[in-house]
């Protein structure tokens, strides 16, 4: 059988979407099996695998360009992008459990509109000392409750830079309200 390089595949003329379609057509049959069996063992359910699978093959299609020129390189792109895949939602599941394993502190309600309107305007008044980048990743994650990868969409961000700035405004906010708390006491 004679194997067509991805180089080939991937030529600077390669014009049309059929042909990034063919690309990623081969190397889905070349290596789908393969990355299936790898996402089983780094992952907890078939059905997970699966998804993982379909992600690699759907950032390929997206990129038809960024796969290297080679058949070798192709499949360690593929495998790279695969345990890249993996490690997020580990990352994820990790963080979704820590969350849920610590103690939530009791959502109190102020007694009254006047304690309030103090909060609110404490918090408010926190939220603007971060910058304005930081800041609408925090607003749209935790007061608008959209998930990360439609921010990164949104403010055309990478997803590990909307994270990176959810953790790094999380940690402002909180020091910022307790050291206001503080001055309080």
């Amino acid at each position: 059988m004679h194997e067509i390089s991805t180089a080939a595949m991937l030529s600077p003329t390669m014009s049309t979407a059929a042909d990034a379609g063919e690309v990623i057509g081969t190397l889905f049959d070349r290596h789908h099996e393969r990355l299936f069996r790898l996402a089983r063992r780094m992952s907890p359910d078939p059905e997970e695998a699966r998804d993982l699978v379909q992600e690699v093959f759907l950032r390929a299609a997206r990129r038809p360009r960024s796969i290297p020129d080679d058949a070798a390189a192709g499949e360690a792109w593929l495998v790279t992008v695969m345990v890249n895949l993996c490690r997020d939602r580990q990352r994820r599941r990790m963080v979704r459990d820590r969350a849920r394993r610590s103690p939530q502190p009791a959502a109190t309600e102020p007694s009254n509109p006047e304690s309030a309107a103090v909060a609110r305007a404490t918090v408010q008044k926190a939220l603007r000392s971060l910058t304005l980048k930081r800041r609408a990743v925090i607003v749209l994650h935790e007061l608008e409750g959209e998930p990360v990868a439609r921010i990164a969409r949104l403010l055309h961000m990478a997803q590990v830079t909307v994270r990176w700035h959810l953790s790094r405004g999380r940690h402002e906010l909180a020091n910022l309200l307790l050291e206001r708390g503080d001055r309080h006491d």
